[in-house]
């Protein structure tokens, strides 16, 4: 199992949309082979800063997800929101 956070800051005042578009790309996700979980949270400290928290089989699964045009799709929608490129990392146990 690996685990995938991604980073995003949301321009000021796009927070609403961003929401709408983050949540259906979550509820995409789950339907992707090798998805187990997700969670979307953000900075206590600052609302324009998310973290995506997600649980994947295997790296290969969640690459595959990251190449499908499904999510591409969902980029160009939320990518416009973004104030700088989200950030991933992938985490597996050591």
């Amino acid at each position: 199992m690996i685990r995938v956070i991604i980073e995003r800051h949301i321009a000021h005042t796009l927070e609403t949309t961003y929401e709408k578009v983050a949540k259906t790309t979550l509820q995409k996700a789950v339907s992707a082979p090798g998805f187990i979980s997700g969670e979307s949270l953000k900075n206590s400290n600052d609302a324009n800063h998310r973290m995506i928290l997600s649980n994947w089989m295997n790296v290969q699964d969640w690459h595959r997800w990251f190449a499908s045009e499904e999510r591409k799709d969902m980029m160009n929608e939320i990518n416009p929101i973004l104030e700088t490129e989200e950030k991933i990392t992938i985490l597996e146990q050591a």
